[in-house]
């Protein structure tokens, strides 16, 4: 229970648990609409999500200051890959943040001269920039920590034992992609922040891309992806050391 109310007392906390309902709401919604009957829970369920998307552009506010303070952050990592990622990835954050703010004027009626289409396409872009940017990030991180892997493993075993002949090409390429995908398997479990924040991202990412036209895509996927993602962010907040360390 303490550690429940530690979360909900923290904005990024609530904003996970909204999200998290948000995104529940669109895939049981997606999941109901083609049965007969249900048209009544449907409608409960749109407009709680409608509610729910509402509440979270309060917590959403102060935002552009978070990303302004992470992009200050990221210039100072020591490795040039995440420094350059993070950075773009973080000033796109900043826009996209930005233009959320000015979507949010609109809804909230204190203003009318805002192309709302226009700017929830140009937020879109730029949150499509960051994600895509962190992704470079994790596939960077997880070639590192296939490497050290693969050292480790080279030490433990000093008697490497030799490939016996007469494979086929096909046998040969059969088997680099099993080691390929146990390594990456070995790699990810010995690092459960990488895996959460590759997955966060890659469940993320399916909602600009739709919203783009890139991959279009339904509100079940969308739904179930960005379920996903909120539960992978409240496991962070939860539990700070499960947020991947920026070197």
């Amino acid at each position: 229970m303490d550690a429940f109310i530690r979360f909900t007392n923290q904005t990024q906390g609530r904003d996970r648990l909204f999200r998290a309902t948000q995104y529940t709401c669109m895939l049981l919604r997606y999941l109901l609409e083609p049965k007969a009957g249900k048209e009544k829970v449907v409608m409960k369920l749109k407009k709680l999500e409608s509610s729910v998307s509402t509440g979270r552009k309060w917590f959403r506010l102060g935002n552009v200051v978070h990303a302004i303070q992470a992009t200050e952050q990221s210039i100072h990592a020591t490795d040039l890959v995440p420094r350059l990622c993070l950075t773009l990835a973080n000033l796109n954050r900043v826009i996209y943040f930005i233009c959320d703010t000015i979507l949010w004027v609109r809804s909230v009626g204190l203003t009318s001269g805002i192309n709302k289409e226009k700017w929830r396409t140009r937020a879109a872009h730029h949150y499509c920039f960051s994600l895509l940017l962190s992704l470079v990030r994790d596939l960077y991180e997880i070639s590192l920590q296939m490497k050290r892997v693969t050292r480790d493993r080279a030490r433990k075993e000093k008697s490497a034992s030799q490939d016996s002949l007469g494979y086929s090409v096909a046998d040969e390429e059969t088997e680099w992609l099993q080691s390929f995908l146990l390594l990456l398997f070995r790699s990810l479990k010995q690092h459960p922040p990488l895996l959460l924040d590759t997955v966060k991202n890659l469940c993320d990412i399916l909602n600009p891309l739709d919203q783009l036209g890139i991959y279009k895509s339904n509100p079940g996927i969308v739904g179930l992806g960005g379920l996903v993602s909120s539960i992978a962010g409240m496991i962070t907040v939860a539990y700070p050391q499960m947020k991947l360390k920026t070197r």
